[in-house]
């Protein structure tokens, strides 16, 4: 973890992004504890949530999304959302809200699409990869994706791993690729490809997405289309205007924005 301020264990601020991602998978969490007690049928339903290839192609769409909140065993869960609550709120102390939160949503579909390409290849070429192979859960790819962008960022930064080992943020995450690699040929290779995917998703995410996100993106898109569509409905009304005033004999003319253009001002400016 990093070292914030003068003490390398304290813990970043809880807030904005940080505070919403902890909280909704938190939150998940104890709702599945409480359901699982309460019903024998909600570990079929959690069943449902997690990011499963084959359901996927089979009309469950809506597991690249749900797979994240889906948290199994207490150590597990904390382990995670420790790891999520250092590294977004250490992002978050640099850029806002809405790129930490793209970021990460980024690099969870970016998991889930990595384990959908490899369901897909085994099963056309070798099928024999997918035996005993489990479905995704948890939301381990978007916290890769945030310690990638930490290492491609601010790769100088020193993190304490485990606590006690001093090392560079870069050099961490070149350290967890090269683990998920070494997974490939293990039994957890589905989950080992998927967390490079979403490794591979937030690199691709701060080498191209804009500083502050994708939601801030896509609102000034709508605002600029909006506007646009304003200034083609007054130009028009504008045009629609010229055309009635002719048919009263009187001549008004506008600018191509749509302002009127009162010559008898400009007249007026040249004799003046």
């Amino acid at each position: 973890m990093a070292r914030f301020g003068s003490s390398p264990l304290a813990f970043p601020d809880f807030k904005g992004a940080t505070r919403r991602l902890i909280l909704i998978n938190l939150g998940a969490y104890f709702v599945l504890l409480v359901a699982t007690f309460a019903s024998s049928s909600a570990l079929r339903i959690a069943g449902s949530l997690v990011f499963d290839p084959h359901a996927f192609m089979h009309g469950a769409l809506w597991q690249p999304i749900t797979y994240s909140f889906v948290h199994f065993g207490i150590f597990g869960t904390l382990f995670e959302l420790l790891s999520l609550w250092f590294l977004a709120g250490f992002l978050e102390a640099f850029h806002d809200a809405n790129w930490v939160t793209s970021l990460y949503a980024v690099s969870v579909l970016g998991t889930a699409a990595a384990a959908l390409v490899l369901y897909l290849v085994s099963s056309t070429l070798a099928p024999s990869l997918l035996t005993n192979v489990s479905p995704l859960f948890g939301c381990f790819g978007g916290i890769f994706g945030l310690l990638v962008a930490i290492g491609v960022l601010y790769g100088d930064t020193q993190f304490l791993m485990f606590f006690v080992i001093g090392i560079k943020a870069r050099h961490m995450a070149i350290i967890y690729a090269i683990v998920a690699v070494a997974m490939l040929f293990g039994q957890e290779r589905l989950y080992a490809f998927a967390q490079l995917g979403g490794a591979l998703a937030g690199y691709a995410f701060v080498r191209m997405a804009p500083r502050r996100g994708f939601s801030f993106m896509f609102s000034e898109s709508w605002y600029g289309l909006r506007n646009r569509y304003y200034r083609w409905k007054r130009r028009r009304a504008a045009r629609k205007f010229e055309v009635y005033m002719r048919s009263q004999g009187r001549t008004v003319k506008f600018d191509g924005q749509g302002n009127r253009i009162d010559e008898d001002a400009d007249d007026k400016k040249r004799w003046n």
